[in-house]
């Protein structure tokens, strides 16, 4: 069985901007240290949570090292995981940009199958391949269906790792049982299995996954890591409760367009979630107010 080098629990970080928008490294160094205090064994820097497509690479670079220093390199000499998003829509920038991101000593960087473009299996087998064989840095390939409008299939995964030995697991959001059963497999038996959406982690850990790169870890890192805890020791019923407890969280936060319920969750209760940038916009009264609800009837305080 897989292990789950990066972390069981990875947070997808949310990016704080400030009034102005400028990124708030500071807030995020403080959200950083935060996250790796309840629950999060890994930090995700930069991704679609972390509104890493508004982004420039410069800005992306200097929040990668600011996450780096602040929680990947501790005096305490606990080290965690930091990945790092490498993808976009050109392989040719991609190569590029994370040739510079490996010297921000990210553990890791994640690449997603190219969103717009919608390549066919052959141009997302190329693509992976030329951006792993470019850096010496573990790749987890990034598969969501739902916002590039096309699905890496698990054949073409294995075509991939079977070239390229670096890339070590997958970021899987098509909540798709098939597909999830097919990776595990084809592919050999240390490659990591993420959930991709939260509220599907416990099927996934079911068929051989090792965790989840998640949003709702935010608010609810504790119990996710103590949900993955309690199917790693047996104990199923524990981890269903779990599950069922956190489930309208999980969902709750994609009742808008993510990361916007997260940002407004992190905001309430008191941490730097900061601004958004254009074209995520900031939530009505209404939904600040739904997002609010959801915390309090969770039990989490704002």
């Amino acid at each position: 069985m897989a292990n789950a080098k990066f972390g069981r629990v990875i947070t997808a970080m949310i990016t704080p901007f400030t009034a102005d928008g400028e990124v708030d490294y500071e807030g995020a160094v403080t959200l950083a240290k935060h996250l790796v205090e309840h629950g999060s064994e890994g930090i995700l820097v930069g991704g679609t949570t972390g509104e890493g497509a508004t982004m420039t690479a410069d800005e992306k670079l200097k929040l990668y090292a600011a996450v780096v220093n602040a929680v990947g390199r501790n005096a305490s000499g606990k080290k965690v995981p930091v990945m790092g998003n490498l993808g976009g829509i050109s392989t040719t920038e991609s190569i590029a940009f994370a040739k510079k991101a490996v010297e921000t000593g990210i553990d890791s960087g994640l690449v997603i199958v190219p969103f717009y473009v919608k390549p066919n299996q052959q141009g997302m087998y190329e693509h992976f391949a030329a951006i792993a064989k470019s850096v010496d840095l573990p790749i987890i390939i990034y598969n969501v269906p739902g916002r590039t409008g096309v699905s890496i299939l698990p054949e073409t995964i294995k075509r991939i790792v079977d070239e390229c030995p670096n890339v070590v697991g997958i970021k899987d959001a098509a909540g798709n049982w098939d597909q999830v059963t097919k990776e595990k497999t084809l592919l050999p038996d240390d490659f990591m299995i993420y959930s991709g959406d939260d509220s599907f982690t416990l099927p996934i850990l079911a068929g051989g996954g090792v965790g989840v790169i998640s949003v709702a870890s935010h608010v609810i890192g504790d119990d996710l890591l103590a949900m993955v805890k309690a199917f790693e020791e047996g104990r199923l019923q524990d981890a269903l409760q779990l599950h069922i407890k956190m489930y309208p969280i999980m969902k709750g936060m994609f009742f808008i367009a993510s990361p916007i319920p997260v940002k407004t969750a992190v905001n309430l209760i008191g941490l730097p979630g900061g601004h958004f940038r254009l074209p995520i916009a900031e939530p009505s009264d209404s939904e600040r107010e739904h997002v609010r609800e959801m915390l309090n009837d969770y039990g989490i305080s704002c």
